[in-house]
C-alpha cells in the first residue's frame, strides 16, 4: 500500500508513492490514506466517496470482538446476519446481503457461495476496518451496490512487540488471545496471532467456540522490493440458534431464551486464507504490486430452521430439516502499477491493473429438506434431526473471472481535482447437477465506472460530488440456478455529494453525504402472466448521512453518526398464490429507514477511561408486503478500562445494559432472530 497526502505549498502536488502503509490515525482519520475507497490510496478528504475507518484502538475500546459488531457501529450499516448467511451479512444504503454489501480481506474480494460468507469474523488480528458506502463495481467488480467492508489485518513489524489477552464473563465466556511481532534477522520480520473464544450462550443450548490463528512473514529484499506471505486459519462452531417464533406478530418474552432447534444440531465453518504479496518500486513515482491468493472454505449445517407457533395452543411447528455441506475454493491473482507523475504541469496519479479468479464450489444437501415436528412452546424435548431426505452430492460449479481496471486522479487546479475510474469484468459460469449429470452455464460482462470532483476548501476541508455506475448479481454469482442464468446482471447508478472536514489541533472531524441509488433489472412477476418472471423491476434509495467525532474538553469526547434513508421498490410485482401483486412503494426486507450510533468517552483521572454508547436501528419489515413490521430498538453498552501498570490493562465490557429484547433480523414473517441479552466481560491485556 502507498502513502499520500495533499499540501497547499507553492505548486500543490501529490507526493510520490511510498511503499509502507500508514496506520490509521485516530486524530486525523480523514487525512490518513486508505486503499479501500480508491486503488490510488487517497485519503478520505481526497476521495469523492463516503469512506470511514475503524481503528484497532476504537474496536478494542468498545469491546467489539466480531467484525459484524464493529462494522454496525459505523454510519448506516446494520446487521442482517443469520446462521444461513454465515452470521456476517450486512445492510447499508437500502441494500442487503452478501452480494450487495461486499466483504474484502486485505483488499481481496471473497466470493459468497449461496449467499454465505464466514470469514473474516474475529477482530483480534485486525489493524483497521475500512467501509465504503455506495456502489463499488469500479473497484471490485459486480456486486457491492450498497457498499464494501475491507478488513485489514495487522502487519509484520521489525520492532518487537507481544500482546497477551485473557478474559471471562457471564454465560460462561472465556477468551484467550496472543499477538507477537518482531524481526528475524536483517531482512525478515514476522507476525503471529492466535485467538480462542468460547461460551455457553445466552439462549438455551447456545454453546459456541471459535478459534483463529495465523500470521505473516515479510522479506525486505531491498529498500525497493519486498515480499510478504500471509496465512490465516479460522474455525467456528457458533450457537445453533435460528430465532424464536412470534406470538401474533410480536416477541413473546417468555420464549426469549428458548432454542427451538433440534438437540443434535450442528453448525461448523472452516476457513483458510493464504496470500503472497510483492511490492516493487521500479523507479521514482512508479510502484508495482502483485498478490497471489488462495482461499479455502468448508461449511456444514444440520438443523431444523423454521418455527411457527399457533398462539391459541402454543404449539410450535418445526420444519425445514436442512443438512447442507459447502466446499469452496478460490484462487486468484491481482497485479497493478501505480504511476505518480506530473501531466502537462499538473500532478497526476494513475493506476492500471488486471485481476483473475477461479472459484470452484460444491454443495451436498438433503434437498427438498423434508421433515416436521410439533412441540410445546413452553416445555419440550428438542429431539434429534430426522429428515426423510438423504444428504447427497447436489451440484458443482466453476466460475472464472477476468478484470481490467484503471483509475486516475488529476489536479485540474491546486485545489480542484478529478478522480475517475473504469473496470471491465468478464465472467464465465458453469454448473453441473451431480445427480443427473446435466450441465448449463452463462457468461456475463460489465463495465463499471466512476467520475468525481473534489474541491479542497482548505488543507483540512473538502467538498465533493460523484457519479457511479455498477452492477449486481441477481443471486449468488457462483451458485446461480438454471432459471437465474436466463437473466443478465442488474445495473445501478449513484449520485452523491458531500462535505468533509477535520477540526484544528486534532479535536475531531465531521462529514455529510447525500445520495441517490437506483438499481434496475430486478426480477419481477409479469402482471399478465404470474408464472412468468421478467427482469424489469427497479429499486431505489436516497438518503442523508452525518458522522463525526469531537473532543469536548474536561476529559470528555464523543463519536456519533446518523443515517436517514428512503428505500423503496419502484417497480416490483410479486407472485402470491399465483396472482401478481404490486409491491411498488414498499420498503425492501430488513432495511431500516433510520440508524444512529453514539459513543461517549470520559477520562476522569489519568489511566482510567469510561465509555458508554447506544445503537439505534429503526423499524424494518420482514416481508415484501410490509405487513410484518419489526420494531425499532435501542441498545446501550458501556466499558471501563484501567491502565494498572505500564504493561497491564484491565477492562470491563457491559453489553445491552437495559437487557432489551429485540430482533436483529428476521428469518421469516413468523420468526425473528433475537439479539443477545445483557452480559458482562472482564478482560486483562498485557503488552511487552
Amino acid at each position: 500500500m502507498f502513502g499520500s497526502a495533499v499540501t497547499f505549498a507553492d505548486d500543490t502536488h501529490l507526493p510520490r508513492v511510498t511503499v509502507n502503509a500508514q496506520h490509521a490515525r485516530d486524530d486525523a482519520p480523514l487525512s490518513t490514506p486508505t486503499p479501500t475507497g480508491s486503488r490510488l490510496n487517497l485519503s478520505s478528504l481526497d476521495t469523492p466517496a463516503s469512506v470511514e475507518t475503524l481503528s484497532a484502538r476504537q474496536i478494542e475500546a468498545r469491546g467489539d470482538q466480531s467484525v459484524n459488531d464493529a462494522v454496525t457501529r459505523t454510519t448506516g450499516f446494520t446487521s442482517t446476519a443469520t446462521p444461513g448467511n454465515g452470521g456476517t451479512a450486512l445492510a447499508v444504503r437500502g441494500f442487503a446481503g452478501q452480494e450487495s454489501v461486499m466483504t474484502l480481506y486485505d483488499g481481496t474480494r471473497l466470493y459468497p457461495g449461496a449467499g454465505t460468507m464466514t470469514f473474516p469474523f474475529d477482530t483480534w488480528q485486525v489493524e483497521r476496518i475500512d467501509v465504503l458506502r455506495g456502489p463499488a463495481s469500479v473497484l471490485y467488480g459486480e456486486g457491492a451496490i450498497g457498499g464494501v467492508v475491507n478488513v485489514v489485518p495487522k502487519r509484520a513489524q521489525r520492532e518487537s512487540a507481544t500482546t497477551i489477552q485473557a478474559g471471562f464473563g457471564t454465560d460462561g465466556q472465556k477468551r484467550f488471545a496472543l499477538d507477537t511481532t518482531g524481526a528475524l534477522g536483517p531482512m525478515l520480520s514476522y507476525r503471529f496471532y492466535v485467538s480462542d473464544n468460547r461460551g455457553n450462550g445466552w439462549a438455551e443450548r447456545g454453546d459456541a467456540h471459535t478459534t483463529s490463528f495465523g500470521g505473516a512473514v515479510k522479506l525486505d529484499v531491498s529498500p525497493t522490493l519486498s515480499f510478504t506471505l500471509d496465512y490465516d486459519y479460522a474455525r467456528q462452531m457458533p450457537a445453533t440458534y435460528f430465532g424464536v417464533p412470534l406470538n401474533n406478530g410480536t416477541i413473546d418474552t417468555s420464549l426469549r431464551y428458548r432454542n427451538f432447534n433440534v438437540g443434535d444440531a450442528l453448525i461448523a465453518y472452516f476457513d483458510q486464507s493464504t496470500r503472497l504479496t510483492g511490492v516493487f518500486r521500479a523507479a521514482d513515482g512508479i510502484t508495482i504490486r502483485g498478490q497471489l491468493y488462495y482461499l479455502n472454505t468448508r461449511r456444514h449445517w444440520r438443523n431444523s430452521e423454521s418455527y411457527e407457533m399457533d398462539p391459541s395452543t402454543r404449539r410450535v411447528t418445526r420444519s425445514d430439516y436442512i443438512e447442507i455441506l459447502q466446499h469452496e475454493h478460490q484462487v486468484g491473482n491481482r497485479l497493478d502499477a501505480t504511476i505518480d507523475r506530473t501531466l502537462a504541469g499538473h500532478a497526476n496519479r494513475f493506476v492500471i491493473g488486471v485481476e483473475a479468479n477461479q472459484i470452484s464450489f460444491q454443495r451436498d444437501s438433503n434437498t427438498p429438506f423434508g421433515g416436521t415436528s410439533v412441540v410445546n412452546a413452553d416445555a419440550f424435548d428438542p429431539g434429534v434431526f430426522a429428515s426423510p431426505d438423504p444428504t447427497l452430492p447436489e451440484f458443482r460449479t466453476l466460475t472464472r473471472q477476468v478484470a481490467l481496471f484503471a483509475e486516475d486522479r488529476f489536479d485540474i487546479t491546486p485545489r480542484l481535482s478529478a478522480v475517475g475510474g473504469v473496470r471491465y469484468d468478464y465472467l464465465d459460469y458453469s454448473r453441473r447437477q451431480l445427480a443427473t449429470g446435466s450441465e448449463f452455464g452463462k457468461t456475463f460482462s460489465n463495465v463499471g465506472w466512476r467520475l468525481g470532483l473534489v474541491y479542497q476548501l482548505s488543507p483540512s476541508a473538502s467538498v465533493y460530488g460523484q457519479y457511479t455506475r455498477g452492477a449486481d448479481s441477481i443471486g449468488s454469482l457462483v451458485t446461480l440456478s438454471q432459471s437465474q442464468t436466463r437473466f443478465d446482471l442488474a445495473t445501478g447508478e449513484q449520485w452523491e455529494a458531500g462535505f468533509k472536514q477535520e477540526l484544528p489541533n486534532g479535536r475531531g472531524f465531521w462529514t455529510l453525504a447525500v445520495y441517490q441509488i437506483v438499481k434496475r433489472h430486478l426480477l419481477a412477476t409479469d402482471p399478465l402472466h404470474p408464472t412468468v418472471t421478467q427482469q424489469v423491476g427497479q429499486q431505489s434509495s436516497r438518503g442523508v448521512e452525518v458522522s463525526g467525532a469531537l473532543t469536548l474538553g474536561y476529559g470528555f469526547s464523543v463519536e456519533a453518526n446518523a443515517s436517514l434513508l428512503r428505500a423503496r421498490y419502484d417497480n416490483f410485482d410479486e407472485s402470491v398464490d399465483g396472482v401478481a401483486v404490486s409491491r411498488n412503494g414498499n420498503v425492501p426486507n430488513n432495511i431500516p429507514q433510520q440508524t444512529a450510533n453514539v459513543w461517549l468517552t470520559y477520562t476522569p483521572v489519568r489511566d482510567v477511561v469510561i465509555g458508554t454508547g447506544l445503537r439505534y436501528v429503526g423499524r424494518r419489515y420482514s416481508d415484501n408486503a410490509n405487513t410484518a413490521p419489526i420494531p425499532a430498538f435501542t441498545v446501550f453498552d458501556a466499558s471501563a478500562s484501567w491502565q494498572a501498570t505500564r504493561r497491564i490493562n484491565l477492562a470491563l465490557y457491559l453489553r445491552n445494559l437495559g437487557n432489551r429484547a429485540y430482533a436483529v433480523t428476521s428469518e421469516s414473517p413468523t420468526e425473528w432472530l433475537l439479539g443477545p441479552s445483557r452480559s458482562a466481560q472482564v478482560v486483562a491485556t498485557m503488552k511487552f
